[in-house]
């Protein structure tokens, strides 16, 4: 098909943060379009319901991600909490339709087919709403780190209902998945522009509790 066909060349994003939105495209031609993508493509490709949004990641958008996962990592290894990264790991489920790539994501406890955790940095709003995505994927817990600031969502209904303007999810303070984290101690240090002066005192922080 011409959608198919023309696609790589009407994906290819310039700025940083920048976001292009198909829609009316196919299981296949989005199986395609990452086949042809490789493991190595530096873009973030989500497909919801026939609508396919791919977004370059700006520095400041990489920057994020990465120090949440090295704050995490040293978490896991202060704690000494069973964990297996999936990163950026493509995530599909064809018959719900959905697809996506999380910024990082974790098996907690056991490795799975699908991590317990997702996170997103959200710089530019998209389009496809990502607690629907999640939960047809079957992610119990989605945090998001905008505006210096995490938003917690856990899996309470696997159709919504009581929580259907959170695709059932219900906003929380304190993870479910990591229930002994500091979610106050995680959101400061996150806020360190430094790295590594950002993992020395997350690092104090856990050894002083």
């Amino acid at each position: 098909m011409v959608l198919l066909n023309d696609l790589t060349n009407r994906i290819t994003l310039d700025d940083p943060e920048e976001r292009r939105v198909l829609s009316r495209v196919s299981w296949p031609q989005y199986e395609a379009l990452l086949a042809d993508m490789g493991d190595s493509s530096a873009y973030r490709v989500h497909f919801l319901d026939g609508v396919l949004e791919i977004l370059a990641p700006s520095r400041n958008h990489e920057i994020g991600k990465t120090l949440i996962g090295n704050l995490l990592e040293l978490y896991f290894l202060e704690t000494d909490t069973e964990f297996f990264p999936m990163g950026s790991t493509t995530l599909k489920k064809p018959e719900q339709k959905a697809g996506g790539e999380p910024d990082e994501s974790y098996c907690i406890g056991t490795d799975k087919e699908f991590p317990d955790l997702a996170i997103e940095v959200i710089v530019t709003s998209g389009s496809i709403n990502r607690l629907e995505l999640y939960r047809r994927l079957g992610v119990r817990e989605v945090w998001f780190w905008q505006k210096n600031r995490l938003s917690l969502y856990h899996q309470r209904e696997e159709t919504p209902g009581q929580f259907a303007e959170t695709a059932g999810y219900e906003p929380i303070q304190n993870s479910e998945v990591l229930p002994d984290l500091d979610l106050e101690l995680l959101t400061r240090c996150l806020q360190i522009s430094n790295p590594l002066a950002a993992a020395k005192a997350f690092r104090q922080g856990l050894q002083s509790d």
